[in-house]
C-alpha cells in the first residue's frame, strides 16, 4: 500500500492511498484522482518522508511572546488573538487540522439535517409559517431565493458542499 501526500492547485492538502505507484499514475492519467475539498483534477504529489514520532523542539510561539511565556498556559490565554509565527511544516499541520475540523463539522451538519433538495425555499417558508413540522433542513436555493427568505425574517446560512461529502460511501 502506498500513501502519498497530495495537493490540488488551490493548495488543499490530502492523503491518497494506492495499491502501487502504477495505480497512482493510472488514476491521475484517467482523471479519477480529485481533491476531496474542491473536486479539482489538478493534483500534484508532494515530497514526503517517513514520520518519526518525536516532540518538536519548536513550539508555536506568539509574535509577542518569548519561548518561556509560550509554555505558560496563563500567558498564552492572556495573549488571545495575537499573531503566531509558524514554520512551513507547522503551517501545513495547522492547515490540515483546520480542513479536518471543517469536514467533521460539515458531516455532522449533514447527519443532523433533512435534505429537501431544490424545494429548500418552499420548505423553509412552510416551517417558518408553521405549515410544516419544525426541523433542521438543508437543500439548494438560488441567490434570489435566499435573499427573499432573509427579507421574510427566515434565518438561512449558505454553505459550500465539498465534493468529498457528496455521495459519500461512509
Amino acid at each position: 500500500m502506498k500513501v502519498y501526500n497530495l495537493a490540488c492547485h488551490l493548495d488543499h492538502h490530502f492523503e491518497g492511498w494506492f495499491a502501487s505507484e502504477a495505480d497512482y499514475i493510472s488514476q491521475q492519467e484517467t482523471g479519477l484522482l480529485s481533491c476531496p475539498v474542491c473536486d479539482s483534477n489538478e493534483i500534484v504529489r508532494l515530497p514526503s518522508a517517513p514520520r518519526i514520532a518525536k516532540r518538536s523542539s519548536r513550539e508555536l510561539v506568539s509574535a509577542n511572546q518569548s519561548p518561556a511565556q509560550a509554555t505558560n498556559p496563563a500567558a498564552m490565554n492572556s495573549d488571545a488573538g495575537q499573531s503566531m509565527v509558524l514554520t512551513g511544516s507547522e503551517q501545513a499541520h495547522l492547515q490540515a487540522q483546520v480542513q479536518a475540523t471543517v469536514m467533521r463539522a460539515m458531516r455532522e451538519l449533514i447527519n443532523k439535517t433533512e435534505d429537501v433538495g431544490h424545494d429548500f425555499a418552499e420548505e423553509a417558508r412552510k416551517i417558518h409559517y408553521q405549515e410544516a413540522p419544525e426541523r433542521s433542513i438543508r437543500g439548494h436555493a438560488t441567490v434570489d431565493e435566499t435573499a427573499e427568505l432573509r427579507e421574510e425574517g427566515i434565518e438561512v446560512v449558505s454553505l459550500p458542499v465539498f465534493p468529498a461529502l457528496k455521495d459519500t460511501l461512509q
